[in-house]
Formats: structure tokens, sequence, C-alpha cells
């Protein structure tokens, strides 16, 4: 893990996760130097300095950008509009989820990145899925060099990472080389879902999986028989979650093994655990409801997979990082010995030779996300060379 701020593991995560988004090192020194004074402050100082300088580089990038356009080079434009969406990504996560102007730099990210990757004429394309009178919106790439109907991985977020983040770090890129299909979806507690719609998130991550797999269905272009999904961090709850009870799942994966969050929330109240983000407490009740940490607690309750996983009868893999400070590794022994009706189930533990040790393997995503693909690829019936 590449550690900038000594002291400050939240920030250090942030700077590690901005890199795989495709972060260069030269402005993350000019981000990050004026900070290792204030990432030793109060979140709320802290966050806001931070805030300042990460932004003040995205709104350079997207000057640079429009001179870029000006002089009819598009394809420079597209590549740092990109970078300055998630620059903004960055920034916006840190802050508590009531903080003046998050929600414009929230609608800004979103804005930068679509006319970044349409600038650069990249196989994405915003979808939205109709759902609870509203819709989930996702980021659909389709599978190169398949004809007629692709295997698709649906991909869903953790607590705080979006479909922008799992798409810049290149979960979709490797899967359409490998012949899979992929959408990456903002589910109920996340992203637009929450930020746009007031969505909170659900125990029972079947709800609305099961609409976008009812979608999925009515394209031409998706093999309906061999859709699998995946997900990472808290992603690695919904994930087992939505496959044991929606059957027309062909597969699983989790980046990151989350099988008891219920319980990971009370060692955290016992200060056990490194947090994901600042204002943590108030954050997961933003995500998930409860007027104070008392009615939280009753909510995340239900969040577990004991008696959740054996109902999986498809192939599932579960990775974790060897030294995973939010969620011990534990917990990916848990599922993996749970698994007892999967036909092809599969536990992996990155380590210090492979990379991608620490939570959801940030600090390498490539090795850990090729390794994952690949075993999607096989699985699904797509390709690995």
């Amino acid at each position: 893990m590449f550690k900038y701020f000594p002291t400050n593991y939240v920030w250090n995560l942030s700077v590690n996760l901005a890199i795989e988004m495709g972060a260069k090192m030269g402005e993350i020194e000019q981000m990050c130097a004026p900070l290792l004074e204030a990432a030793k402050q109060p979140d709320a100082a802290g966050t806001q300095a931070f805030r300042e300088t990460w932004v003040k580089m995205a709104d350079r990038l997207c000057d640079l950008a429009a001179e870029d356009e000006g002089r009819g080079r598009r394809l420079s434009a597209g590549e740092k509009l990109k970078r300055a969406a998630a620059y903004l990504i960055t920034a916006e996560r840190l802050q508590a989820h009531d903080a003046p102007g998050r929600l414009a730099m929230y609608r800004r990210e979103l804005d930068l990145f679509l006319r970044g990757t349409r600038l650069l004429h990249e196989n994405v394309e915003r979808v939205e899925i109709p759902y609870e009178g509203g819709h989930i919106s996702g980021l659909y790439t389709r599978a190169q060099g398949v004809q007629g109907r692709a295997p698709l991985l649906l991909l869903l977020n953790g607590l705080d990472s979006t479909k922008e983040m799992q798409y810049l770090v290149g979960n979709h890129r490797w899967l359409a080389e490998r012949g899979v299909s992929s959408l990456s979806i903002d589910q109920p507690g996340t992203g637009e879902a929450l930020r746009l719609h007031g969505m909170k998130a659900r125990h029972d991550a079947e709800h609305w999986a099961s609409r976008v797999v009812d979608w999925l269905e009515q394209r031409d272009d998706v093999d309906p028989k061999r859709i699998g999904c995946y997900g990472v961090s808290l992603g690695g709850y919904y994930c087992p979650r939505a496959v044991a009870f929606e059957p027309r799942f062909a597969c699983g994966v989790v980046l990151g093994a989350n099988h008891d969050w219920r319980e990971v929330q009370k060692r955290r109240l016992e200060k056990e655990g490194d947090f994901p983000v600042p204002h943590y407490w108030a954050h997961v009740r933003w995500v998930w409801g409860g007027r104070d940490n008392e009615e939280f607690m009753k909510i995340a309750e239900d969040v577990h997979l004991d008696g959740v996983v054996e109902r999986i009868k498809v192939p599932f893999l579960v990775t974790h990082g060897e030294k995973d400070s939010q969620i011990p590794l534990k917990w990916a022994h848990r599922t993996y010995e749970q698994l007892v009706n999967s036909p092809k189930r599969e536990l992996k533990v990155f380590d210090e030779r492979t990379g991608g040790v620490q939570h959801a393997s940030f600090d390498n995503s490539i090795n850990a996300g090729h390794y994952v693909m690949d075993w999607v690829a096989e699985t699904l019936g797509g390709r690995t060379a």
C-alpha cells in the first residue's frame, strides 16, 4: 500500500484508489504535498483541505482539455477529462454527505466522465434500468470479438464506490478483452441511486438484482444463461445474497468477502479495524437509514450471509487480501466453507507475491482483477488468450 500520509489510512486508501483509476504521480504530488499537516486534523477541516487541492487539479485539467479541444485534439482532451473525473470522485467520497457543494461536485464528475469517454470513443454507454418507479443507472460495455449474444458480468459497488470507479479501474476493459460484456450499476445505497434518487441500501439485494436481470434478458446482445455477478467490498455481501436468491445468475465472484457486515460494525463501535471514509457513522446512516447508531445497528443485523450462502448452486469465487485491515480474512474462509452446494467453489487469498493484499485488493487491482476476470471468462465461456 502506498502511504503518502503516514498517519491517515482513509486518505492513503483514497490516494491508492485514485492511482488505480489512472491518477498520475506528478499530479498526486502536487495535490498531496500541501496536505501533510491537514492529514492530521479532524475530519471536517482535513477533508475540506483535501477537497480544495484535488478540485483545483481537476479544474486545471479541464482548462487544459478545453485548450486541446480548441485545437481539435479530442483524444488528449478526453484523457484529461477522465482523469479530472477520477480526482473529483476521490474528493467527493471523502466529504460528509451533507457537505455544501458535494452534490454539485458529484454531478460534475458524472458529466466529465461521460464527456471524456465520448471524446475517446470508448466502448461504454450509459443505461437506465427501470426500478421502483424510477431507475438504476449503469455503464454497459460490449464484449469484443463476439457475434450475437455474449456472456455478461454484473458489477456491484461497495459501501462508497460508484460505477465510474468500477470502469476507471479497468474492469470493463479486462472483461471485454476476454469476450465478456459488463454492466456496472449504482445499486440502491450507492452512486446516483443514493445521491440523486434517495434510494437507500437494502439487505435483500435480490430485490433490485432481479430487476436488473429482467432488463438484461430483454437485450439481444446478452446470453441470459451466462449472466454472472461480481461484488467488491460491501458488494462481497450483496453479490452472494443476490446469487443465492436469484437463480438466473450463472456464477458469482467477490473481491473482498464481506460475510458478516453486522459483526464488522459491532467491532467498529469498539474502535477495531480501519474505516473506509471519514464521518463514518453519519455515512452508513445516510446509506442504510437510521436516525442514530442504535437504529442503524438494528438495520445492520440483517446484513450477513449465514444461512444464505448455502443456497448458492452455481460456480463461485471468493477472493480476499491477506492483510485486509477493514474486513478480517476469517470471513473469506467462512463464505468459502458455507458454499457447500456450489459445484465449483474456489478461495483465492492475494498475498505479497501476487499483490492485492489490502482491502478489496486496492493496492494492486490489476493482478487481482486479471485473476478474477480470467476465472469469469473460463466459467462463462469467454476467452483468456
